[in-house]
């Protein structure tokens, strides 16, 4: 069953290599363009939210090399950074979660200002807070905050912004490597995979358990994506665990079963594509998928399923996947609100939909987004980019358009 897409909107100012960029996301958001357009900072900067909320914004900053290498840098030099994320929680109310993020003496850092609306300021839930200290708040009491953490994670522990708080922390993002999938792993908790995908044998221990049926969707695409391939399994190897594989083989009646060890990384990588998409549940779900480049390893033929998989996914959760290849996009049904253009210029990344003539070109069914980036034509709306320009939306309060 369809339903509205978590984060509508996502603002961002100074965050890696884009200076500013304000996109709206609907259920399945292709963010394509060349190497080196700063498609994976945009994932990126949500990925720094989950990180600060599940750990702490000090760790989320280290693990990107601190504030000084998060924050743009430009002749204008930037001590700050900002996002805005306009989201819509399960029970349909809608709201915001600002916050930015500056630089002080020392080499330190602070959170400037941070904000969170649930339904309109005086109309539900909100608190405001600068530099650590509660400027306003809707409700009675509100806990200690301090200016190096996000107060969202104290505020969790009141019924009013648990759901945002949760919502934002269960987001999930995936760069996986195939080298890890295939080494042996400590059994983990298994309810959702890991970046890398580290933990994918408990992941689908988990759905054996608890989702058959989201168990069987993966075998199914896989076994589309990889035709020799009819099933896969965790199996247990003295304290460790690992994946097995079960696999045709020539001249033999039943297929034969591999290891990780022996399976291609275009396989693993599948494999983990999959299970990104589809490891939820009824009761536990990601809000959103990020998926960087999911076509890397991946035999052309495979596009269609992928693609199908990805859509039907995004009938669930929300997905987000960065990509420069054709055959990808290569499908003329592919809706033009669904893709985003990435271009890098001057060093700065721009990101905005297609133009007028792409999009038409795409309404007309006379060439796909496919063809389009295979001439090099798939071009971002100039029109809007200079209309942002000109017109920035706030971080926070009223954003405006």
């Amino acid at each position: 069953m369809n339903q509205q897409p978590f984060l509508s909107r996502v603002v961002l100012r100074n965050y890696k290599s884009i200076g500013y960029c304000n996109v709206r996301l609907g259920a399945l958001t292709y963010l394509v363009g060349p190497n080196g357009a700063g498609k994976s900072n945009f994932i990126d900067a949500l990925h720094l939210v989950r990180d600060a909320l599940n750990s702490s914004l000090d760790h989320a900053l280290n693990e990107r090399g601190g504030l000084s290498e998060v924050r743009r840098r430009s002749s204008g030099h930037p001590t700050h950074f900002g996002i805005r994320l306009e989201f819509t929680l399960p029970d349909r109310q809608q709201g915001h979660f600002a916050f930015n993020v500056g630089a002080i003496k020392g080499g330190s850092y602070d959170v400037q200002t941070e904000e969170c609306v649930i339904g309109g300021i005086g109309k539900g839930p909100f608190f405001q807070i600068d530099r650590g200290q509660v400027r306003a708040t809707s409700e009675a009491t509100f806990p200690s905050v301090t200016s190096d953490r996000l107060a969202l994670v104290a505020a969790s522990g009141l019924p009013a912004f648990r759901p945002v708080f949760d919502a934002l922390s269960s987001m999930s993002f995936y760069n996986l490597n195939p080298k890890l999938m295939r080494e042996l792993q400590k059994p983990q908790e298994g309810r959702f995979l890991k970046p890398a995908g580290e933990n994918i044998a408990s992941v689908l221990a988990h759905l054996e358990r608890t989702s058959v049926e989201q168990r069987n969707i993966i075998q199914e695409y896989l076994h589309t994506v990889v035709p020799m391939v009819h099933g896969v399994e965790r199996k247990q190897v003295g304290p460790m665990e690992t994946l097995e594989f079960r696999q045709d083989m020539a001249n033999s009646k039943h297929p034969w079963r591999f290891l990780a060890q022996n399976m291609s990384d275009g396989t693993l990588r599948a494999l983990g594509i999959l299970v990104a998409l589809f490891q939820g549940n009824a009761d536990h779900s990601p809000t959103l998928v990020g998926i960087e480049e999911p076509e890397t390893a991946l035999h052309p033929a495979a596009s269609a399923a992928l693609r199908e998989a990805l859509a039907r996914a995004s009938q669930h959760t929300q997905v987000i996947v960065t990509s420069h290849s054709p055959d990808l996009l290569d499908d003329r049904d592919i809706p033009t609100d669904a893709i985003m253009a990435v271009v890098s210029e001057k060093g700065e990344t721009r990101i905005a939909p297609l133009d007028e003539a792409s999009r038409e070109a795409i309404r007309q069914h006379l060439f796909s987004a496919g063809e389009l980036l295979r001439l090099n034509q798939l071009a971002p709306d100039r029109q809007f980019l200079a209309e942002q320009e000109q017109r920035q939306a706030n971080l926070f309060g009223d954003a405006g358009v």
